[in-house]
């Protein structure tokens, strides 16, 4: 089957013909229809991610598709079931192996292209902003990196939380994103008083953050009085350092936030949160934004649309 893999620690990723894997007593075999790109398969192309595995492994971490084998000691899932699971890796391939225990049923009304987009974009924001930012109705989210793929679904659902939502981006037509997204007030990122334009519009009760950067910096400063400021990741390449004093002035909290984190420790937190999640998709109140769909040949295409910022939301490749 072909994946795009990893042969050797420091490699390029390149598609590449490798055997079909088959599964253990506890996984099942699933033929990929959709993956999603996240950032951090970027990261991983590089090392730097802390969760990279060693080499050799094929990128992609969040997949939908249909079971084509089990493992004998499963018995709650079977050929043929529609499914999506978080692996973390695996996913840039015809077909893949996984864990049962992580393995989800998708409902009839949740494509396989929404199914890839859905994870980790939205169980990062709703985590983050639910169970650590504990945002409350009536408080003002300042969603930096508002139209990439965890950004986008931040100002989503702080709109669904009740919040008033600020969300900056990169141009045009990525604030028109935002915007159609349920944003209250964009921002362009270029602007050259970035702070001021936050101030300007009452501060921020509670920021996520994606970015880091000279962006992080604008926003720390732009924090009202017990504002919280989740930190979600640093696309910018720049990770910002935080001046303590502000902190105790202000009676700011910083709160680091890894996602898939909470399936090695507090898995609860995740499962929780994506029932949450999967209900309001079927009311209607989710709507997953996909920019590009791509085949496998044209997963480079798909990497460098992450790699130039020139995606909105997910970016989705269809083996």
């Amino acid at each position: 089957m072909l994946a795009y893999h990893i042969a050797t620690a420091g490699d390029a990723p390149a598609l590449t013909d490798i055997a079909v894997p088959e599964p253990g007593q506890h996984q099942v075999r699933i033929s990929i229809r959709a993956c999603g790109l996240n950032f951090a398969d970027l990261l991983m192309q590089s090392g730097t991610y802390q969760d990279t595995p060693e080499a050799p492994f094929t990128l992609g971490m969040e997949v939908s598709g249909e079971v084509n084998a089990v493992g004998e000691s499963v018995s709650h899932l079977k050929v043929g079931d529609r499914v999506a699971v978080f692996g973390g890796a695996g996913g840039l391939a015809e077909q893949g192996v996984y864990d049962a225990a992580r393995v989800v049923k998708l409902p009839d009304a949740m494509s396989f292209e929404h199914a890839a987009a859905f994870q980790i974009a939205y169980g990062t924001s709703h985590v983050a902003l639910d169970y650590r930012a504990r945002l409350q109705p009536g408080e003002t989210l300042l969603v930096l990196g508002a139209a990439g793929g965890v950004g986008l679904t931040a100002v989503e659902i702080g709109k669904l939380m009740g919040a008033t939502v600020i969300a900056v981006a990169r141009g045009a037509d990525k604030l028109e994103v935002a915007r159609k997204a349920g944003a209250d007030h964009v921002i362009d990122a270029e602007t050259d008083d970035l702070r001021g334009a936050i101030k300007a519009l009452g501060g921020a009760d509670v920021v996520y953050d994606p970015v880091g950067g000279d962006a992080f910096k604008a926003a720390f400063r732009a924090c009202n009085p017990e504002a919280r400021l989740i930190v979600i990741g640093f696309a910018s390449g720049d990770i910002p350092t935080i001046p303590a004093n502000h902190l105790l002035v202000k009676n700011l909290s910083i709160e680091g936030f890894y996602w898939g984190g909470y399936m090695a420790f507090k898995p609860n937190v995740i499962i929780d949160s994506l029932k949450t999640l999967t209900g309001w998709y079927l009311e209607g109140k989710l709507h997953p934004h996909i920019s590009h769909t791509l085949p496998l040949s044209e997963v480079e295409q798909g990497m460098e649309l992450l790699r130039a910022r020139k995606s909105t939301g997910k970016v989705i490749i269809t083996p």
